[in-house]
């Protein structure tokens, strides 16, 4: 029995979701989790420890190890400073709570100013002067309470992010930089159409740059957290920094490629190089795409020789239309911009290929 369309679509929008809905799992779990061991313990504030678990459970095991030592440094600061200004200056009026405050916040605001991990410590300081039961159990014991269950929060957020669907960010990384390159693929597209049509991709442009731009960022982020799993000894990969750094550097030979592709090529231009840039445009393509797969299921890379060739092929033609006649007919202006395509496909290719060299790092570490 089929089912009803709308179901169908419901379906395919949660499963294109796995890895946030994997998240929102890991994240109820370990609130649940947190709160049971809490109520075992039986812990007056145990409602701490609950929301750290989930405020720390991020998208990767290393962005929650991140989350979780900021929020405890933070809390560690906040619960001593605030429960010595709480023990140190009467605060049982208005006035002398006002005072108390200024005196907790400042120094803690500028700290977490110059140093964001420690942003949750100016909170944490007021909660030591605020609530009723810092009072009614002591602002020493109060902080005592804070630290522990806050640490709680943390062990339990991160032994959930480890144990529980755990979200590697060196996977996390790859998949975004698989979606940085499968975009380069179709930004070579746009390129070479307009070489060979005129400037009718600029609106593609429009949208493929912001994603490009988006999806580093992605991978940049969890590069950062990848180092942390390294640091940490979670994981054996390899340094993620050398990958986003090629990335970055094949995005800067794209762009050159895109000032050279700028303005069509001049008919008698076209007719001499347009086979062998149609070949290396399907090459390019292809490459890429194939390099994306690689990355995104952490696979051996691509052989780059049909690549290699095709380039080959098209810079033997244009050092051939270079040396013509007719070529020294034309103006300055397509005489540089073949040059500058040339130039810029080569670095591209120099580029390309430590891309793939570490790609097969990453394949090499995983099998």
């Amino acid at each position: 029995m089929a089912l009803p369309g709308w179901i169908e679509r419901a379906i395919e929008r949660i499963g294109a979701r796995g890895a946030e809905l994997k998240l929102a799992l890991r994240v109820t779990i370990a609130g649940v989790l947190a709160y049971a061991v809490t109520r075992f313990f039986n812990m007056p504030q145990g409602y701490w420890a609950v929301i750290t678990a989930v405020v720390v459970m991020q998208a990767s095991v290393g962005g929650s190890l991140k989350a979780a030592i900021e929020r405890f440094s933070g809390t560690l600061a906040g619960a001593i400073y605030g429960g010595v200004i709480a023990a140190l200056i009467p605060h049982g009026s208005a006035t002398t709570l006002g005072l108390a405050i200024i005196v907790a916040l400042f120094p803690l605001a500028l700290l977490a100013a110059v140093k964001p991990a420690f942003r949750v410590a100016p909170i944490t300081s007021l909660i030591m002067l605020l609530p009723p039961t810092g009072q009614a159990i002591g602002p020493l014991a109060s902080a005592f309470d804070r630290v522990l269950e806050i640490m709680l929060g943390n062990i339990v957020g991160v032994a959930v992010a480890m144990f529980v669907l755990p979200a590697r960010a060196h996977t996390l990384m790859t998949e975004a930089a698989a979606r940085v390159v499968s975009l380069n693929a179709e930004l070579v597209t746009v390129f070479i159409d307009e070489l060979t049509a005129g400037p009718s991709g600029r609106s593609a442009l429009q949208s493929i740059h912001p994603q490009i731009r988006s999806a580093l960022k992605k991978a940049e982020a969890a590069a950062e957290e990848a180092a942390r799993e390294r640091r940490t000894h979670l994981t054996e990969a390899p340094d993620p920094e050398p990958l986003i750094r090629t990335l970055y550097r094949v995005r800067h030979d794209l762009v050159m490629i895109g000032r050279a592709a700028s303005s069509p090529l001049p008919a008698p231009v076209l007719d001499r190089l347009g086979p062998s840039l149609t070949t290396l445009h399907q090459a390019t393509r292809t490459l890429l795409l194939n390099l994306a797969e690689a990355l995104r299921h952490r696979r051996k890379p691509p052989d780059q020789e049909v690549f290699r060739a095709a380039l080959e092929a098209f810079t033997s033609d244009a050092d051939a239309l270079r040396a013509d006649a007719l070529f020294h007919q034309l103006s300055s202006k397509v005489f540089g911009q073949v040059f500058a395509l040339g130039f810029a496909f080569e670095q591209f290719q120099k580029n390309l290929s430590d891309l793939l060299a570490r790609t097969d790092d990453l394949a090499s570490k995983t099998s």
